[in-house]
């Protein structure tokens, strides 16, 4: 961690992390910052449904984990208040989407601070109802050569914000929709990261749809740097 003017250790850049199901990207998320190839840490695991598996990855790693249940909200504004009430509250600078099915309304003060891995190529295969095995399916009945991952910046509609990154894969002709589920997958565990540590160093400039990565050797002047994405 850097020093900061006065001489005080600054504060790690911070994710809120929201699932929904099994937790498999907070589990990389997770293995990627104890192996420090990470350097963030995450402050709160948000899930939308008690059931949902990934909370335990969360209490084995001693990570503050809240549930804000989609069911006891009436209208999606309610439960997106609830949800960046908790974001707020654990002082996050990122959130990071990992298997979350639910809808936010994204305020103002969180625009270009939310994120979302998507198991496509975007625009390809995506939108409300294309989440899990319904995306490879698609891929495969489409009769695609290639699949992937992107991952963007989330806005109010499904699937839609400014793109930061994509990863390619080939489609197999022997494909199933696991087999291929399980190659994006693995893409989806280094890119997810590597676009998460871009945002943390400060390089992620958004320019209406077009998203740049300043070079690494951009180093940013301030707080304020960072808080254009």
């Amino acid at each position: 961690m850097m020093d900061d003017a006065a001489g005080m250790p600054s504060r790690k850049f911070r994710l809120a992390v929201l699932i929904s199901g099994g937790g498999t990207t907070l589990k990389n998320l997770i293995d990627k910052i104890n192996r420090r190839q990470l350097d963030v840490e995450i402050g709160v695991v948000v899930a939308s449904t008690p059931k949902a598996g990934g909370l335990a990855f969360a209490s084995e790693a001693g990570i503050d984990h809240r549930v804000v249940d989609h069911g006891q909200y009436e209208t999606a504004d309610e439960f997106s208040r609830a949800i960046f009430d908790v974001c707020r509250h654990a002082q996050v600078n990122l959130v990071v989407m990992g298997g979350f099915l639910k809808q936010v309304v994204i305020p103002d003060d969180f625009v270009h601070r939310v994120v979302n891995i998507h198991p496509a190529l975007i625009p390809a295969f995506c939108g409300k109802g294309f989440y899990g095995r319904r995306v490879h399916a698609a891929a495969l009945e489409y009769g695609v050569k290639i699949s992937g991952c992107t991952i963007h910046f989330v806005d109010n509609q499904y699937d839609h914000g400014p793109v930061i990154m994509q990863r390619a894969v080939p489609v197999l002709e022997d494909d199933t929709p696991e087999t291929l589920a399980a190659r994006v997958f693995a893409a989806e565990c280094d890119a997810y990261p590597e676009a998460i540590a871009l945002i943390a160093a400060g390089r992620v400039v958004v320019e209406g749809r077009l998203v740049r990565v300043l070079p690494a050797s951009y180093e940013p002047q301030s707080d304020a740097d960072q808080a254009e994405v």
